[in-house]
């Protein structure tokens, strides 16, 4: 099943303006729906393509890459091979899997430069820059991130009217307690099934939560193996498994003793590195200074990490049981589960914040007077300033840490924004937004 995705209008931009120069990188961790997004787009945009998966490729195939300085035999030798004519100026070659075979990585460039045809790559999970070590990266590449599925393309997907969040958006005012319980609803079946496609096909599909649930299962699976080639010890795993419960715990800061002891050092450091280029997670850093540039305050030693899909956050809390049973998610949907889940909703925002492009940002400062700090939850930079916000999982309740932030920091706020399950409302300047109109207030 093939599912609408922002990332092939880009594919779309890149033929149009830079495909005679570039070739284009889809990245992003497994499972997100790059080889489904190339080969559709190498189907509808072309007159023929060749699509080389390396992860199961036949070497003859393979062979082809020994030496390209004769690129009218390297292509006579792929048709031959493949059974595939291709049309100068009027064909793709798609390398899937491209970390997995450097040499064809590093044959962009001369095939670039010979201008006959366009080339499509996707690279994930494994890390790309532990298998290009040894060979020369390309200038003559541009990068498109693929992410799990959206909101609004979860809701294309599964039938539902995004435009009209778009039009209460528009209209800044509160839609009533009954539609906003609806709305709210909707959003939570994002927030359970997550934006894996498979996950959401089996959805669609009409399959039930434990079933949804078993598919995120082999996903999570997948990334478990994936790990290990990385590093065989499974502590960039133990890494993973810890970010919920570290989350719940509200603390400032992940920590990587937390999750595999006090074994830190670069190695350490290393395997986090590693964790995070997997594209599997969503580092958020600790911004020292909101009046400066976001970017120029990252505090590198001060970070949360989050899941990059809230369907596999999900399951993630619930990994101490086989499967997470049907009740569980009527309880999920319903917001009868007993237990703060305001970790969740964290994790729901920054996957939002992501999917438009953003870096993730957090504050942190002490009380006055007090051993303990307040916390903005999330900044996002808009011109010069910033927009703050802070994340609740039900109610409005207090909210203490941003109106001493923008106390604080008056000169350099756009917008301070209290997001909760509420309706839309307003209290002096902080203004209260539910959860399905974040994706507008970072556009």
């Amino acid at each position: 099943m093939y599912f609408k995705r922002k990332a092939y209008n880009k594919l779309i931009e890149w033929k149009e303006k830079y495909a005679d120069n570039y070739a284009v990188l889809l990245e992003g961790a497994r499972r997100v729906g790059k080889s489904t997004i190339a080969e559709t787009f190498a189907k509808h945009e072309y007159k023929s393509y060749i699509l080389i998966d390396f992860s199961k490729t036949k070497n003859d195939i393979l062979e082809c890459f020994d030496d390209i300085g004769n690129l009218n035999l390297f292509f006579l030798r792929l048709q031959a091979e493949t059974g595939i004519t291709l049309y100068e100026h009027e064909s793709l070659i798609i390398f899937d899997e491209v970390q997995l075979f450097p040499k064809a990585r590093q044959a962009i460039k001369h095939l670039v430069h010979d201008g006959r045809y366009s080339y499509l790559e996707t690279g994930s999970l494994i890390s790309i820059k532990k298998n290009v070590k040894d060979i020369l990266i390309p200038s003559e590449e541009m990068k498109i991130e693929v992410y799990p599925m959206d909101y609004e393309e979860f809701s294309e997907a599964t039938g539902n009217n995004y435009g009209l969040l778009q039009q209460i958006f528009d209209c800044g005012k509160a839609i009533g307690q009954a539609t906003n319980r609806k709305l709210m609803r909707d959003l939570r079946i994002y927030m359970a099934v997550g934006g894996m496609p498979q996950a959401v096909e089996a959805y669609i599909n009409g399959k039930n939560f434990s079933e949804i649930d078993m598919v995120k299962r082999q996903i999570i699976s997948l990334y478990e193996e994936d790990f290990k080639k990385i590093d065989a010890s499974g502590r960039i795993s133990a890494l993973y498994h810890s970010i919920p419960a570290q989350l719940a715990r509200d603390t400032r800061k992940y920590r990587i003793t937390t999750a595999i002891g006090k074994r830190t050092g670069a190695k350490a450091e290393g395997l986090l590195y590693e964790l995070i280029d997997s594209k599997t997670v969503l580092p958020c850093y600790n911004s020292t200074d909101p009046r400066v540039s976001l970017t120029d305050t990252k505090d590198f030693d001060s970070y949360k990490l989050y899941l990059s899909d809230t369907g596999l956050f999900v399951t993630q809390m619930f990994m101490d049981r086989p499967v997470a049973e049907n009740n569980i998610y009527a309880k999920l949907l319903s917001d009868k589960l007993p237990a703060n889940l305001g970790y969740l909703y964290e994790n729901l925002v920054a996957q939002m914040i992501t999917a438009s492009g953003r870096e993730l940002y957090y504050h942190t400062w002490e009380k006055h007077e007090s051993t303990h700090y307040y916390e903005v939850d999330f900044l996002v930079s808009e011109g010069s300033k910033v927009n703050a916000f802070e994340i609740k999982s039900s109610g409005t309740g207090k909210h203490e840490s941003i109106k001493d932030f923008c106390r604080k920091f008056s000169q350099n706020i756009n917008k301070a924004y209290l997001i909760s399950q509420k309706d839309v409302g307003q209290e002096e300047k902080l203004l209260f937004r539910p959860f399905y109109l974040i994706p507008f207030l970072i556009k």
